[in-house]
Protein backbone atom coordinates (compact mmCIF):
# COMPACT_ATOMS: atom_id res chain seq x y z
CA UNK A 1 0.00 0.00 0.00
CA UNK A 2 1.07 3.58 -0.68
CA UNK A 3 1.49 6.29 1.91
CA UNK A 4 -1.75 8.36 1.90
CA UNK A 5 0.04 11.68 1.38
CA UNK A 6 2.03 10.33 -1.56
CA UNK A 7 -1.06 8.64 -3.03
CA UNK A 8 -3.06 11.88 -2.77
CA UNK A 9 -0.29 13.81 -4.48
CA UNK A 10 -0.02 11.22 -7.26
CA UNK A 11 -3.79 11.16 -7.75
CA UNK A 12 -4.03 14.93 -8.01
CA UNK A 13 -1.02 15.00 -10.34
CA UNK A 14 -2.61 12.35 -12.57
CA UNK A 15 -5.94 14.11 -12.82
CA UNK A 16 -4.24 17.44 -13.51
CA UNK A 17 -1.95 16.01 -16.19
CA UNK A 18 -4.92 14.49 -18.02
CA UNK A 19 -7.32 17.38 -17.43
CA UNK A 20 -4.95 20.11 -18.65
CA UNK A 21 -5.05 18.69 -22.18
CA UNK A 22 -8.70 19.72 -22.62
CA UNK A 23 -8.49 23.34 -21.39
CA UNK A 24 -5.38 23.79 -23.53
CA UNK A 25 -7.32 22.67 -26.60
CA UNK A 26 -10.38 24.79 -25.83
CA UNK A 27 -8.44 27.92 -24.76
CA UNK A 28 -6.11 27.65 -27.72
CA UNK A 29 -8.91 27.05 -30.24
CA UNK A 30 -11.09 29.90 -28.92
CA UNK A 31 -9.36 32.78 -30.76
CA UNK A 32 -9.17 30.71 -33.94
CA UNK A 33 -12.92 30.11 -33.83
CA UNK A 34 -13.63 33.82 -33.37
CA UNK A 35 -11.45 34.52 -36.41
CA UNK A 36 -13.08 31.81 -38.53
CA UNK A 37 -16.54 33.09 -37.65
CA UNK A 38 -15.61 36.69 -38.46
CA UNK A 39 -14.09 35.70 -41.81
CA UNK A 40 -17.08 33.53 -42.68
CA UNK A 41 -19.52 36.38 -42.05
CA UNK A 42 -17.32 38.96 -43.76
CA UNK A 43 -16.39 37.00 -46.90
CA UNK A 44 -18.97 34.20 -47.35
CA UNK A 45 -16.00 32.02 -48.27
CA UNK A 46 -17.12 28.38 -47.89
CA UNK A 47 -13.65 27.38 -46.64
CA UNK A 48 -14.26 29.40 -43.47
CA UNK A 49 -17.59 27.62 -42.98
CA UNK A 50 -15.68 24.34 -43.04
CA UNK A 51 -12.94 25.67 -40.78
CA UNK A 52 -15.45 26.91 -38.23
CA UNK A 53 -17.56 23.74 -38.26
CA UNK A 54 -14.64 21.32 -38.13
CA UNK A 55 -12.65 22.99 -35.36
CA UNK A 56 -15.81 23.79 -33.39
CA UNK A 57 -16.46 20.05 -33.18
CA UNK A 58 -13.07 19.46 -31.60
CA UNK A 59 -13.58 22.48 -29.33
CA UNK A 60 -16.96 21.16 -28.13
CA UNK A 61 -15.55 17.69 -27.41
CA UNK A 62 -12.66 19.23 -25.48
CA UNK A 63 -15.03 21.46 -23.52
CA UNK A 64 -17.29 18.58 -22.47
CA UNK A 65 -14.48 16.25 -21.43
CA UNK A 66 -12.63 19.13 -19.74
CA UNK A 67 -15.73 20.00 -17.73
CA UNK A 68 -16.06 16.46 -16.40
CA UNK A 69 -12.39 16.06 -15.50
CA UNK A 70 -12.22 19.58 -14.05
CA UNK A 71 -15.12 19.02 -11.68
CA UNK A 72 -13.36 15.96 -10.32
CA UNK A 73 -10.30 18.08 -9.54
CA UNK A 74 -12.39 20.45 -7.44
CA UNK A 75 -13.94 17.54 -5.53
CA UNK A 76 -10.46 16.21 -4.78
CA UNK A 77 -9.78 19.23 -2.58
CA UNK A 78 -12.43 17.83 -0.25
CA UNK A 79 -11.69 14.13 -0.61
CA UNK A 80 -7.89 14.15 -0.62
CA UNK A 81 -6.91 17.57 0.76
CA UNK A 82 -9.63 18.23 3.32
CA UNK A 83 -7.35 20.03 5.77
CA UNK A 84 -6.20 22.40 3.04
CA UNK A 85 -9.82 23.03 2.02
CA UNK A 86 -10.73 23.78 5.63
CA UNK A 87 -7.76 26.07 6.17
CA UNK A 88 -7.74 27.95 2.84
CA UNK A 89 -11.36 27.72 1.72
CA UNK A 90 -11.99 31.39 2.46
CA UNK A 91 -9.33 32.43 -0.09
CA UNK A 92 -9.15 29.47 -2.44
CA UNK A 93 -12.85 28.71 -2.73
CA UNK A 94 -13.89 32.20 -3.86
CA UNK A 95 -12.14 32.20 -7.26
CA UNK A 96 -13.30 28.64 -7.96
CA UNK A 97 -16.91 29.59 -7.17
CA UNK A 98 -16.74 32.67 -9.40
CA UNK A 99 -15.23 30.56 -12.18
CA UNK A 100 -18.20 28.21 -12.04
CA UNK A 101 -20.91 30.85 -11.70
CA UNK A 102 -19.54 33.39 -14.18
CA UNK A 103 -17.03 31.98 -16.64
CA UNK A 104 -18.30 28.41 -17.00
CA UNK A 105 -21.96 29.42 -17.25
CA UNK A 106 -21.12 32.10 -19.83
CA UNK A 107 -19.19 29.62 -21.92
CA UNK A 108 -21.72 26.80 -21.58
CA UNK A 109 -24.74 29.00 -22.37
CA UNK A 110 -23.38 30.56 -25.54
CA UNK A 111 -21.67 27.37 -26.70
CA UNK A 112 -25.16 26.03 -27.41
CA UNK A 113 -25.86 29.03 -29.65
CA UNK A 114 -22.46 28.73 -31.30
CA UNK A 115 -22.73 25.00 -32.03
CA UNK A 116 -26.42 24.78 -33.01
CA UNK A 117 -27.57 28.30 -33.83
CA UNK A 118 -25.86 29.28 -37.09
CA UNK A 119 -29.09 29.10 -39.10
CA UNK A 120 -31.31 30.31 -36.26
CA UNK A 121 -29.78 33.66 -35.27
CA UNK A 122 -28.46 36.69 -37.11
CA UNK A 123 -24.82 37.08 -38.07
CA UNK A 124 -24.28 39.63 -35.30
CA UNK A 125 -25.76 37.41 -32.62
CA UNK A 126 -23.82 34.43 -33.91
CA UNK A 127 -20.52 36.33 -33.91
CA UNK A 128 -21.33 37.58 -30.41
CA UNK A 129 -21.81 33.98 -29.30
CA UNK A 130 -18.36 33.10 -30.67
CA UNK A 131 -16.79 36.00 -28.78
CA UNK A 132 -18.58 35.16 -25.53
CA UNK A 133 -17.64 31.47 -25.74
CA UNK A 134 -14.00 32.49 -26.19
CA UNK A 135 -14.30 35.03 -23.37
CA UNK A 136 -15.83 32.43 -21.05
CA UNK A 137 -13.04 30.00 -21.85
CA UNK A 138 -10.34 32.51 -21.00
CA UNK A 139 -12.19 33.79 -17.92
CA UNK A 140 -12.26 30.23 -16.58
CA UNK A 141 -8.49 30.16 -16.86
CA UNK A 142 -8.27 33.56 -15.21
CA UNK A 143 -10.03 32.49 -12.01
CA UNK A 144 -8.28 29.12 -11.83
CA UNK A 145 -4.91 30.81 -12.20
CA UNK A 146 -5.81 33.43 -9.60
CA UNK A 147 -6.39 30.60 -7.11
CA UNK A 148 -3.21 28.77 -8.07
CA UNK A 149 -1.04 31.88 -8.15
CA UNK A 150 -2.12 32.73 -4.61
CA UNK A 151 -0.70 29.38 -3.49
CA UNK A 152 2.62 30.36 -5.13
CA UNK A 153 2.81 33.92 -3.72
CA UNK A 154 0.22 34.22 -0.92
CA UNK A 155 -0.92 37.75 -0.08
CA UNK A 156 -3.93 39.49 1.49
CA UNK A 157 -4.58 37.01 4.31
CA UNK A 158 -4.36 36.69 8.06
CA UNK A 159 -3.83 33.47 10.00
CA UNK A 160 -6.44 33.00 12.74
CA UNK A 161 -7.23 30.08 15.00
CA UNK A 162 -10.64 28.44 14.60
CA UNK A 163 -11.49 25.37 16.71
CA UNK A 164 -7.82 25.03 17.49
CA UNK A 165 -6.80 24.97 13.81
CA UNK A 166 -4.99 27.71 11.84
CA UNK A 167 -7.16 29.18 9.08
CA UNK A 168 -6.31 31.62 6.26
CA UNK A 169 -8.75 34.53 6.43
CA UNK A 170 -9.16 36.92 3.51
CA UNK A 171 -8.47 40.52 4.57
CA UNK A 172 -7.42 42.19 1.29
CA UNK A 173 -9.03 40.73 -1.86
CA UNK A 174 -7.02 42.94 -4.20
CA UNK A 175 -3.70 41.88 -2.67
CA UNK A 176 -4.76 38.24 -2.63
CA UNK A 177 -6.20 37.94 -6.11
CA UNK A 178 -3.91 40.43 -7.87
CA UNK A 179 -0.91 38.73 -6.30
CA UNK A 180 2.53 39.07 -7.93
CA UNK A 181 2.43 35.66 -9.65
CA UNK A 182 -0.95 35.94 -11.36
CA UNK A 183 -0.10 38.11 -14.41
CA UNK A 184 2.96 35.98 -15.15
CA UNK A 185 1.00 32.73 -14.99
CA UNK A 186 -1.95 34.03 -17.00
CA UNK A 187 0.06 35.40 -19.93
CA UNK A 188 2.35 32.37 -20.05
CA UNK A 189 -0.47 29.85 -19.86
CA UNK A 190 -2.79 31.48 -22.40
CA UNK A 191 -0.03 32.05 -24.91
CA UNK A 192 1.13 28.45 -24.38
CA UNK A 193 -2.39 27.22 -25.19
CA UNK A 194 -2.45 29.18 -28.46
CA UNK A 195 1.03 27.91 -29.38
CA UNK A 196 -0.06 24.33 -28.61
CA UNK A 197 -3.15 24.51 -30.79
CA UNK A 198 -1.25 26.22 -33.61
CA UNK A 199 1.26 23.35 -33.56
CA UNK A 200 -1.59 20.84 -33.48
CA UNK A 201 -3.31 22.47 -36.45
CA UNK A 202 -0.05 22.78 -38.39
CA UNK A 203 0.71 19.10 -37.81
CA UNK A 204 -2.75 18.02 -38.94
CA UNK A 205 -2.55 20.20 -42.04
CA UNK A 206 0.96 19.01 -42.88
CA UNK A 207 -0.15 15.39 -42.64
CA UNK A 208 -2.99 15.92 -45.11
CA UNK A 209 -0.95 18.07 -47.49
CA UNK A 210 1.86 15.52 -47.52
CA UNK A 211 -0.39 12.52 -48.07
CA UNK A 212 -2.59 13.86 -50.84
CA UNK A 213 -5.42 15.94 -49.37
CA UNK A 214 -3.90 19.16 -50.66
CA UNK A 215 -7.15 21.11 -50.36
CA UNK A 216 -7.83 24.77 -49.71
CA UNK A 217 -9.06 23.79 -46.24
CA UNK A 218 -5.79 22.26 -45.11
CA UNK A 219 -3.63 24.82 -46.91
CA UNK A 220 -5.40 27.66 -45.17
CA UNK A 221 -5.20 25.83 -41.87
CA UNK A 222 -1.45 25.46 -42.27
CA UNK A 223 -0.89 29.08 -43.25
CA UNK A 224 -2.91 30.43 -40.34
CA UNK A 225 -1.15 28.08 -37.89
CA UNK A 226 2.27 29.19 -39.18
CA UNK A 227 1.33 32.86 -38.92
CA UNK A 228 0.14 32.40 -35.33
CA UNK A 229 3.31 30.49 -34.44
CA UNK A 230 5.49 33.27 -35.83
CA UNK A 231 3.71 35.70 -33.51
CA UNK A 232 3.35 33.58 -30.37
CA UNK A 233 6.39 31.26 -30.20
CA UNK A 234 8.95 34.07 -29.77
CA UNK A 235 6.67 35.77 -27.24
CA UNK A 236 6.63 32.60 -25.16
CA UNK A 237 10.42 32.48 -25.02
CA UNK A 238 10.80 36.19 -24.22
CA UNK A 239 8.09 36.08 -21.58
CA UNK A 240 9.49 32.86 -20.12
CA UNK A 241 12.88 34.52 -19.68
CA UNK A 242 11.30 37.35 -17.66
CA UNK A 243 9.09 34.87 -15.78
CA UNK A 244 12.18 32.96 -14.61
CA UNK A 245 13.52 36.14 -12.99
CA UNK A 246 10.23 36.58 -11.16
CA UNK A 247 10.51 32.99 -9.87
CA UNK A 248 14.08 33.71 -8.70
CA UNK A 249 12.82 36.73 -6.74
CA UNK A 250 9.72 35.13 -5.20
CA UNK A 251 10.57 31.39 -5.01
CA UNK A 252 14.38 31.11 -4.86
CA UNK A 253 14.13 27.49 -3.75
CA UNK A 254 12.25 26.57 -6.93
CA UNK A 255 14.78 28.44 -9.06
CA UNK A 256 17.65 26.60 -7.37
CA UNK A 257 15.94 23.29 -8.15
CA UNK A 258 15.43 24.35 -11.80
CA UNK A 259 19.20 24.84 -12.05
CA UNK A 260 20.23 22.01 -9.66
CA UNK A 261 22.25 24.43 -7.52
CA UNK A 262 22.92 23.00 -4.06
CA UNK A 263 25.58 25.36 -2.75
CA UNK A 264 25.08 29.12 -2.82
CA UNK A 265 27.29 30.45 -5.59
CA UNK A 266 27.79 33.18 -8.15
CA UNK A 267 28.65 32.99 -11.84
CA UNK A 268 26.48 29.88 -12.13
CA UNK A 269 26.44 28.42 -15.65
CA UNK A 270 23.25 27.74 -17.60
CA UNK A 271 23.46 24.29 -19.14
CA UNK A 272 21.84 24.28 -22.57
CA UNK A 273 22.63 20.59 -22.93
CA UNK A 274 23.09 18.51 -19.78
CA UNK A 275 24.08 14.87 -20.09
CA UNK A 276 24.16 12.59 -17.00
CA UNK A 277 27.07 10.19 -16.97
CA UNK A 278 25.43 7.67 -14.65
CA UNK A 279 22.02 6.79 -13.24
CA UNK A 280 22.63 8.67 -10.01
CA UNK A 281 23.05 11.92 -11.94
CA UNK A 282 19.67 11.36 -13.58
CA UNK A 283 17.94 10.85 -10.25
CA UNK A 284 19.93 13.48 -8.35
CA UNK A 285 21.36 16.03 -10.80
CA UNK A 286 23.88 18.58 -9.62
CA UNK A 287 24.64 21.15 -12.27
CA UNK A 288 28.41 21.25 -11.74
CA UNK A 289 28.75 17.47 -11.97
CA UNK A 290 26.87 16.99 -15.24
CA UNK A 291 28.59 16.79 -18.59
CA UNK A 292 27.10 19.40 -20.85
CA UNK A 293 27.31 22.54 -22.88
CA UNK A 294 26.76 25.55 -20.69
CA UNK A 295 26.86 29.32 -20.86
CA UNK A 296 29.26 30.57 -18.14
CA UNK A 297 27.30 32.74 -15.74
CA UNK A 298 24.13 32.05 -17.74
CA UNK A 299 21.95 30.97 -14.82
CA UNK A 300 23.10 33.98 -12.79
CA UNK A 301 22.37 36.22 -15.77
CA UNK A 302 18.92 34.66 -16.14
CA UNK A 303 18.17 35.13 -12.45
CA UNK A 304 19.26 38.75 -12.29
CA UNK A 305 18.34 39.97 -15.72
CA UNK A 306 21.85 40.69 -16.93
CA UNK A 307 24.43 40.15 -14.17
CA UNK A 308 26.50 36.97 -14.78
CA UNK A 309 27.97 37.28 -11.28
CA UNK A 310 24.62 37.31 -9.45
CA UNK A 311 24.38 34.98 -6.46
CA UNK A 312 21.97 32.05 -6.57
CA UNK A 313 20.99 30.64 -3.19
CA UNK A 314 21.63 26.93 -3.05
CA UNK A 315 19.12 24.28 -1.99
CA UNK A 316 21.17 23.51 1.11
CA UNK A 317 20.07 26.85 2.59
CA UNK A 318 16.40 25.86 2.59
CA UNK A 319 14.48 23.63 4.94
CA UNK A 320 13.03 20.84 2.88
CA UNK A 321 13.88 20.44 -0.77
CA UNK A 322 11.66 19.65 -3.76
CA UNK A 323 12.46 16.60 -5.91
CA UNK A 324 15.22 18.24 -7.93
CA UNK A 325 15.47 15.69 -10.74
CA UNK A 326 11.84 16.12 -11.83
CA UNK A 327 12.13 19.90 -11.86
CA UNK A 328 15.60 20.10 -13.42
CA UNK A 329 14.83 17.83 -16.38
CA UNK A 330 11.28 19.13 -16.88
CA UNK A 331 12.60 22.68 -17.04
CA UNK A 332 15.13 21.73 -19.71
CA UNK A 333 12.55 19.90 -21.78
CA UNK A 334 10.26 22.94 -21.61
CA UNK A 335 13.01 25.37 -22.61
CA UNK A 336 14.29 23.15 -25.42
CA UNK A 337 10.78 22.81 -26.84
CA UNK A 338 10.24 26.55 -26.60
CA UNK A 339 13.29 27.26 -28.77
CA UNK A 340 12.27 24.50 -31.18
CA UNK A 341 8.89 26.16 -31.65
CA UNK A 342 10.61 29.41 -32.60
CA UNK A 343 12.89 27.61 -35.06
CA UNK A 344 9.97 25.71 -36.58
CA UNK A 345 7.89 28.88 -36.90
CA UNK A 346 10.58 30.82 -38.73
CA UNK A 347 11.52 27.82 -40.86
CA UNK A 348 7.92 27.56 -42.01
CA UNK A 349 7.67 31.33 -42.40
CA UNK A 350 10.71 31.38 -44.65
CA UNK A 351 9.35 28.55 -46.82
CA UNK A 352 6.08 30.42 -47.08
CA UNK A 353 7.95 33.59 -48.07
CA UNK A 354 9.72 31.84 -50.96
CA UNK A 355 6.50 30.11 -52.07
CA UNK A 356 7.47 26.57 -51.02
CA UNK A 357 5.41 26.08 -47.85
CA UNK A 358 3.41 23.24 -49.37
CA UNK A 359 6.35 21.55 -51.15
CA UNK A 360 8.85 21.19 -48.28
CA UNK A 361 8.36 17.57 -47.22
CA UNK A 362 10.97 17.75 -44.47
CA UNK A 363 9.12 20.72 -42.95
CA UNK A 364 5.86 18.78 -43.12
CA UNK A 365 7.43 15.85 -41.29
CA UNK A 366 8.74 18.22 -38.63
CA UNK A 367 5.27 19.73 -38.23
CA UNK A 368 3.64 16.32 -37.87
CA UNK A 369 6.27 15.23 -35.35
CA UNK A 370 5.73 18.49 -33.40
CA UNK A 371 1.93 18.44 -33.39
CA UNK A 372 1.64 17.32 -29.75
CA UNK A 373 4.82 18.88 -28.41
CA UNK A 374 3.03 22.07 -27.42
CA UNK A 375 0.88 20.08 -25.02
CA UNK A 376 4.00 18.28 -23.78
CA UNK A 377 5.62 21.67 -23.07
CA UNK A 378 2.55 22.72 -21.08
CA UNK A 379 2.68 19.50 -19.08
CA UNK A 380 6.34 19.81 -18.11
CA UNK A 381 5.85 23.53 -17.44
CA UNK A 382 3.14 22.74 -14.92
CA UNK A 383 5.37 20.08 -13.38
CA UNK A 384 8.02 22.76 -12.80
CA UNK A 385 5.39 25.09 -11.35
CA UNK A 386 3.70 22.64 -9.01
CA UNK A 387 6.45 20.18 -8.06
CA UNK A 388 8.86 23.10 -7.68
CA UNK A 389 6.71 24.46 -4.84
CA UNK A 390 7.12 21.27 -2.81
CA UNK A 391 7.07 20.55 0.07
CA UNK A 392 4.62 23.45 0.35
CA UNK A 393 1.00 23.46 -0.77
CA UNK A 394 0.87 27.18 0.15
CA UNK A 395 4.36 28.56 -0.33
CA UNK A 396 6.14 28.96 3.01
CA UNK A 397 2.96 28.56 5.06
CA UNK A 398 1.42 25.11 4.76
CA UNK A 399 3.11 21.85 3.82
CA UNK A 400 1.46 19.16 1.72
CA UNK A 401 1.75 16.75 4.66
CA UNK A 402 -0.38 19.20 6.69
CA UNK A 403 -3.01 19.56 3.96
CA UNK A 404 -4.10 16.01 3.15
CA UNK A 405 -7.18 14.17 4.36
CA UNK A 406 -7.10 11.47 7.01
CA UNK A 407 -7.11 8.50 4.64
CA UNK A 408 -5.87 5.02 5.34
CA UNK A 409 -3.20 3.56 3.04
CA UNK A 410 -5.78 1.12 1.65
CA UNK A 411 -8.29 3.87 0.85
CA UNK A 412 -5.67 6.08 -0.77
CA UNK A 413 -4.15 3.26 -2.84
CA UNK A 414 -7.47 1.90 -4.13
CA UNK A 415 -8.67 5.39 -5.02
CA UNK A 416 -5.45 6.09 -6.90
CA UNK A 417 -5.74 2.81 -8.82
CA UNK A 418 -9.34 3.62 -9.76
CA UNK A 419 -8.38 7.07 -11.02
CA UNK A 420 -5.54 5.64 -13.10
CA UNK A 421 -7.96 3.28 -14.84
CA UNK A 422 -10.68 5.88 -15.40
CA UNK A 423 -8.43 8.68 -16.59
CA UNK A 424 -6.43 6.40 -18.86
CA UNK A 425 -9.73 5.40 -20.46
CA UNK A 426 -10.84 9.04 -20.82
CA UNK A 427 -7.67 10.25 -22.51
CA UNK A 428 -7.57 7.19 -24.78
CA UNK A 429 -11.15 7.69 -25.96
CA UNK A 430 -10.59 11.41 -26.44
CA UNK A 431 -7.47 10.79 -28.51
CA UNK A 432 -9.29 8.16 -30.60
CA UNK A 433 -12.24 10.46 -31.38
CA UNK A 434 -10.11 13.52 -32.18
CA UNK A 435 -7.63 11.70 -34.38
CA UNK A 436 -10.44 9.96 -36.20
CA UNK A 437 -11.96 13.37 -36.93
CA UNK A 438 -8.57 14.61 -38.12
CA UNK A 439 -8.13 11.66 -40.47
CA UNK A 440 -11.59 12.16 -41.95
CA UNK A 441 -11.24 15.91 -42.30
CA UNK A 442 -14.13 18.32 -42.94
CA UNK A 443 -17.41 16.92 -44.17
CA UNK A 444 -17.75 18.33 -47.69
CA UNK A 445 -15.22 20.23 -49.73
CA UNK A 446 -16.47 19.31 -53.19
CA UNK A 447 -17.59 22.89 -53.81
CA UNK A 448 -14.24 24.39 -52.84
CA UNK A 449 -11.58 24.62 -55.54
CA UNK A 450 -7.95 23.96 -54.65
CA UNK A 451 -5.60 26.85 -55.40
CA UNK A 452 -3.09 25.92 -58.09
CA UNK A 453 0.54 25.46 -57.07
CA UNK A 454 2.49 28.69 -57.34
CA UNK A 455 -0.65 30.83 -57.21
CA UNK A 456 -1.17 33.93 -55.14
CA UNK A 457 -2.62 31.73 -52.39
CA UNK A 458 0.94 30.69 -51.49
CA UNK A 459 2.28 34.19 -50.94
CA UNK A 460 2.92 35.53 -47.47
CA UNK A 461 0.71 38.50 -48.13
CA UNK A 462 -2.32 36.48 -49.25
CA UNK A 463 -5.46 36.23 -47.17
CA UNK A 464 -5.51 33.48 -44.56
Amino acid sequence: MIDPTLASRLQFALTTIVHIVFPVMSMGLAPFLVYFTWKEIRTDDPVYVQLREFWTTIFAISFVVGTVTGLVLEFEFGTNFARFAAAAGDLFGGPLAVEGMMAFMLEATFLGVFVFGRERVSDRVYFLSAVLVALGTWLSALWILIANSWMQTPRGYEMVMQSGQPVFTLVDPIAAYANPRFPWMFVHMQNAAVVSVALFMAGAAAYHVQFGDDSAFWRRTMKLAVLVLILTAPLQVIHGDAYARHVYETQPQKFAAMEAVYETDSYVPEYIIAVPMNLDQVLNPRAKELFGIGIPGGASWLASGGNPNAVIRGLNEFQGSPPVAIIFWSFRIMVALGFWFVLLAFWAGYRWWVGELFEDRLLHKAMVASSLTGILAVEVGWIVTEVGRQPWVVQGLMRVSQATSDLTPTEATLTLAGFVAVYATIITLYAYVVFRLLRQGPADLSHVSDPPTGSEDEGVGSDV
